[in-house]
């Protein structure tokens, strides 16, 4: 880990550099030699963050193999732990997020460039999006965005603020609560991460992983032992975060292939998908980031369109304009309330569904975060939680309207397998999408986009997983990444695995469980970044 350079401070009170336009090559050089690094097997690890994550991982891995039955009780026991004792943490640390987000935007450090001021964007705008978007909830809105509406009017696990059910003020809760979880908050999360993570590298020359975000708090000791905590934290929550979204991107790729073709809807076939797909990973890995995840995040959100126009077009297109309407403005009059964790008589929804969509996001922060770091240099503090924050949370609105709002429809009116409520998470799309002309053709594409977001979360999280562990290294050896895409497969089999029939619910234990410690850290990074932007606008000369 690099120590000391010329753009490291002493101490943060002193000089400090403002950042300059050099190239991402020349960072690499200057700035990640790391002296902490060793060469193993024609890999450069970082000691001892690769080597004690890579441990746990496997040893948790092998264990839940071996030991499923018993691996199933340790995650349901971590899981209720966590949610029964810190829900309030979860809760009231992610509202904390979204202030200091909206903060950020109006103070005068929104006009800071990350990269100094005469940095220019690597990106195009759309490619900028597109990448950020499809690593940062690709899976997840494929998986939810029918399936969440629908559980929620139904009540198949608690309906938000105890709405009745089944009526149509239960249908626009629904609707509201879906975007709730899909909104601010998660990105307000993303975007602490991703700018805190972006400053430091390209404003102060340090490494770009998780501890140097923590040089105005620690000093120099987050290149020792609590740096160590904080990386090896992080890639845990990372990899748990990104199994539990592939462990889910596998079933419902399975529902749709037997929905589809008729193939059999088992864990072994949910697993055969995760190696195939890990497979694919490996190639786009090798490829890099502008060959592999960009090509890719541009093909996913061109299919998306496509598919989001089809289902407008093709479903209740004047019901679905109206739903978006009514979702905003329901999410607006009830984000105070569904934030809330006092006195809540909504248990089972504000447990099984918010707090483990917060650690979920929580979880997924350092990955995320990290990656739209490494693509956001150039951009200005306030272009970058503007796009963060409000632009996704637009196209969430629409897309959870479109597809949430068909499914509605048809499960009100009486139409197909929704009316009898949400018999399978994972079938649900297709349940919807069976109601719609060409079927087949919409159903196919859906797969499709399931497993090429599957692709693109699995590779932009090894490429995220490996520069942490390599020290902050960009450019470490094409072999340690694909390490780290295996290593992710071989977490969502073995959480598909050990949880047997109730597999979502230990993909949720897993993500629940390592995003609870993460959530800490995220509130000192909170901390540690103002200070950092504060000293940043002080130093920067005026033009």
């Amino acid at each position: 880990m690099t120590k000391k350079t010329a753009d490291l401070p002493a101490n943060w009170g002193g000089k400090m550099s403002t950042g300059s336009n050099q190239s991402t090559e020349d960072y690499e050089t200057e700035h990640e030699i790391g002296d902490n690094n060793i060469e193993v097997m024609g890999l450069d690890i970082h000691n001892p963050v690769f080597l004690v994550s890579a441990t746990l991982i496997l040893i948790f891995v092998i264990g839940t193999l071996i030991m499923p039955t018993e691996a199933k009780a340790l995650l349901d026991g971590a899981k209720g732990w966590s949610i029964n004792n810190f829900d309030w943490l979860f809760m009231s640390a992610s509202n904390l997020f979204v202030l200091f987000c909206f903060l950020l935007l109006v103070l005068p450090v929104g006009k800071i460039r990350l990269g100094g001021v005469d940095a220019k964007p690597e990106y195009s705008r759309l490619s900028w999006f597109s990448m950020l978007f499809a690593a940062g909830m690709g899976i997840g809105l494929m998986f939810w965005s029918v399936a969440e509406p629908v559980a929620y009017y139904t009540d198949w696990w608690g309906t938000p603020l105890n709405a009745e059910n089944k009526t149509q003020a239960g249908a626009d809760m629904a609707m509201a609560a879906t975007l709730f979880h899909w909104g601010l908050h998660p990105w307000a999360i993303y975007g602490i991460v991703g700018l805190a993570l972006a400053f430091f590298a390209f404003n102060k020359g340090m490494p770009l992983t998780i501890r140097s975000a923590f040089y105005p708090l620690l000093g120099e000791r987050v290149w020792g032992r609590a740096g160590d905590v904080i990386d090896i934290l992080a890639v845990l929550a990372t990899i748990f975060g990104l199994a539990t979204s592939l462990g889910l991107g596998a079933q419902q790729a399975t529902s749709g292939l037997s929905f589809l073709f008729g193939v059999p809807d088992t864990i072994n076939t949910q697993i055969i998908i995760i190696v195939g797909v890990t497979a694919v990973a490996i190639v786009s890995v090798v490829r890099g980031i502008n060959g592999g995840v960009k090509v890719l995040s541009n093909l996913n959100m061109t299919l998306a369109l496509l598919l989001l126009t089809f289902v407008f077009l093709a479903g209740p297109t004047l019901t679905l304009i109206s739903y978006m309407g009514t979702t905003a403005i329901e999410y607006v009059a009830n984000v105070i309330p569904l934030s809330n964790w006092i006195g809540r008589e909504d248990d089972k929804f504000f447990h099984g569904w918010t707090v483990f969509y917060w650690a979920w996001w929580v979880s997924w922060s350092p990955f995320v975060g990290l990656f739209i770091a490494r693509i956001s240099k150039g951009r200005t503090v306030r272009e970058f939680i503007s796009a963060v924050l409000l632009v996704p949370v637009l196209v969430t609105l629409v897309w959870m309207s479109v597809f949430g709002g068909s499914a509605l429809e048809q499960a009100q009116s009486g139409v197909g397998e929704l009316a009898n409520g949400l018999g399978s998470v994972s079938l649900a799309m297709f349940q919807m999408l069976e109601n719609l002309p060409w079927t087949q053709i919409t159903s196919f594409i859906a797969i499709t986009l399931v497993l090429l977001f599957f692709v693109t979360s699995s590779d932009s999280g090894s490429l995220v997983i490996d520069s942490i562990t390599a020290g902050g290294k960009l450019d470490a050896p094409v072999s340690q990444r694909i390490f780290w895409a295996c290593l992710e497969g071989a977490i969502a089999i073995a959480l598909l695995y050990g949880g047997g029939k109730e597999a979502l619910s230990a993909l949720q234990a897993g993500a629940i469980t390592t995003g609870l410690p993460f959530t800490i850290i995220l509130l000192l990074m909170a901390v540690s970044l103002f200070k950092g932007l504060q000293s940043e606008l002080q130093n920067t000369p005026k033009r």
